[in-house]
């Protein structure tokens, strides 16, 4: 079954193809195939308010779509196949995108694994239905009471050893918090996604990961995820978590220019520009401090101090970077991007493709933009302003065709 899933042409059937780029290094599995997008991105051209930037999408319709390093694959394509999964990567490299993520956790016996949380294995696998690996869980699920009491679980990579991790199955990443039973718990998909896909997804370790995608020929962006646990665990420092997550790259032969190594933690950051500075030039800094009004004004004002340190590249999600003019009601560049640019700093941006319905407002991603969108199709105006107005290099989705589409378009 997982062999039929991986190798099927047929799950994206209305784009047309070209290879992977030659130039990318990659040893294996580099022959020609298709480019393929599915029926979503013209759904959301077919939804957008009739005007230039629609007419020109309609005019790529047929395409050709090509391989993008713009569209960078948030945990591979999380929208519709459990993310960190060979599947979810498989997808990604059919809908063109040029750079595949892998969260980066470690187990209890210290082997690097793709997870988007240390301690996310009772939402995005089966751990919780594996009687010998749940009664290692941090905390054991329990069930919600009459009284309004959640029901509760935590298990984390660091509970169990990498062999037993590689035993799991990737699902859908949800929780249903009224569950009385486990089987009720691990049924919490989102609404706006599917459990098609999700019938054992094929969880991958650090090295498994670095191996697919070199072998496509495609590019890296591993983010160093924030441990859970206290550190140093048995031994195991932050600073040596954040060299083998480099040295892996080293063993393998990847050249640095290939790497975008990611972190929410700025000391992972200067780490990397100190010791790797290889690799630190093109180090991500994710800036979560944008979240709040005041940690938005303190993030802003520290950009030019950043770059003076070294940093090269920030990346907050990307409501942080538009705004809306309420004297022209366009969306435009924010204040913190147009310090970035004034203080020469590169911007990537996340996540695409992860809020459902715009038409009830797009929740977090489109939160500054909230007054001015009212369908799909705006995800397609707000993108563009990111692309044309603030000048982002890269962008993170949950579904790489969307922004395939939009690259292929645009030449990006």
């Amino acid at each position: 079954m997982r062999s039929l899933l991986v190798a099927s042409g047929l799950l994206f059937n209305l784009a047309s193809g070209v290879a992977i780029p030659a130039n990318n290094n990659g040893p294996k599995n580099n022959k020609k195939f298709n480019v393929e997008l599915g029926p979503r991105p013209y759904y959301l051209v077919d939804d957008m308010d009739e005007g230039p930037l629609k007419t020109k999408l309609e005019s790529c319709s047929e395409g050709p779509f090509e391989v993008s390093d713009f569209v960078f694959a948030h945990r591979g394509a999380p929208l519709q196949f459990p993310e960190h999964t060979v599947e979810s990567y498989s997808a990604a490299r059919r809908m063109g995108a040029g750079t595949i993520e892998c969260d980066v956790a470690f187990t209890k016996d210290k082997q690097l694994v793709c997870r988007h949380s240390q301690c996310d294995l009772h939402t995005t696998t089966d751990i919780l239905n594996r009687t010998e690996l749940a009664s290692k869980c941090t905390t054991p699920f329990t069930p919600a009471t009459e009284n309004g009491t959640a029901a509760t679980a935590k298990c984390c990579t660091s509970d169990i050893t990498q062999a037993e991790y590689k035993t799991l199955c990737g699902k859908m990443d949800g929780f249903n918090k009224n569950a009385t039973t486990v089987a009720e718990y691990l049924d919490g998909t989102p609404y706006f996604r599917t459990d098609l896909y999700s019938t054992c997804g094929t969880v991958m370790t650090y090295n498994e990961y670095i191996d697919l995608v070199n072998g496509w020929g495609l590019k890296f962006t591993p983010e160093l995820k924030e441990p859970e646990v206290d550190m140093p665990f048995e031994g195991y420092t932050q600073e040596q978590y954040a060299q083998d997550m480099i040295d892996a790259y080293k063993k393998a032969g990847v050249d640095p220019s290939r790497v975008w190594a990611q972190s929410f933690v700025p000391d992972d950051i200067f780490y990397w520009i100190e010791n790797e500075p290889e690799f630190g030039a093109q180090a991500v800094y994710l800036d979560e401090r944008v979240d709040t009004p005041e940690g938005y004004a303190n993030a802003t004002a520290s950009l030019p101090d950043l770059a003076a340190r070294g940093v090269n590249i920030m990346a907050p999600a990307f409501f942080a970077l538009t705004k809306v003019d309420n004297a022209t009601g366009t969306i435009e560049p924010s204040e913190y991007a147009l310090a970035a640019k004034a203080a020469g700093l590169e911007l990537v941006t996340w996540s695409f493709e992860r809020s459902g319905w715009l038409n009830k407002g797009g929740d977090y991603y489109y939160q500054y933009v909230k007054p001015v969108i009212n369908n799909d199709g705006d995800m397609y105006t707000v993108l563009d302003v990111l692309v044309q107005k603030v000048g982002i290099t890269h962008f993170f989705t949950d579904w790489p065709a969307t922004v395939t589409y939009y690259a292929s378009c645009f030449g990006l």
